[in-house]
């Protein structure tokens, strides 16, 4: 049952995991359908702040973007501050100028790796889009038209080897699949919402592993 509403007033109660924030991720395959989910849960929490971890990646470092998720943007949710960041221009190739991101009750964080080992301390909740990778892949390389081949080609091997050694789906709160119409929800293999009343301050200042 796509029931967009309810789920986003169970975001709204939950405690805060970052700071005053709830952060929520959604991870998937690249393809499977995040951007357009997330927009449609933003919509549903009344317009919540969005970051999209493509803005924080480079062609050089595709999964290599902790640092800077930490430093611009956690840390500043974390102490009640606006955070501020360089989304990267993947036509220009270089950073541009620099986004606010305010400390809303719910921020959305949308991405490959979203719910990596480094972020899952931070967040609420982590939302997995059920959809299975050659698929997803297989959308993904469509959309994009034959121009990004061999962009995807590079890509996807670099996925394959993040989700082998830091996989985000086993702890996953909820897998959404997408219908025809709407999204159906499942219960997820873990939860991270338990694991964060553990965390300490002292752990979340470390450089991300």
């Amino acid at each position: 049952m796509d029931d967009l509403a309810r789920h986003a007033d169970g975001l709204r109660s939950l405690p805060p995991s970052c700071g005053p924030v709830r952060l929520v991720a959604v991870d998937g395959h690249a393809g499977s359908g995040k951007s357009t989910f997330t927009a449609r849960l933003a919509a549903a929490l009344g317009g919540a702040p969005v970051l999209h971890l493509d803005d924080l990646a480079t062609h050089e470092e595709l999964f290599g973007w902790t640092g800077r998720l930490r430093d611009q943007v956690l840390l500043p949710l974390a102490r009640g501050e606006s955070a501020r960041y360089a989304p990267y221009d993947w036509n220009r190739r270089r950073f541009g100028p620099a986004r606010t991101l305010e400390p809303a009750p719910v921020v959305l964080i949308e991405g490959v790796g979203a719910g990596r080992r480094a972020v899952r301390p931070w967040l609420a909740a982590l939302y997995w889009m059920e959809l299975d990778r050659k698929t997803s892949w297989g959308r993904g390389r469509r959309r994009d038209g034959a121009g990004l081949t061999e962009f995807w080609d590079g890509w996807t091997s670099a996925e394959e080897r993040h989700f082998t050694d830091d996989p985000s789906r086993p702890y996953a709160d909820a897998l959404v699949r997408q219908l025809s119409e709407g999204y159906a929800w499942l219960e997820g293999p873990g939860s991270t919402a338990a694991a964060n009343h553990s965390v300490t301050r002292s752990s979340r200042d470390a450089p991300p592993s």
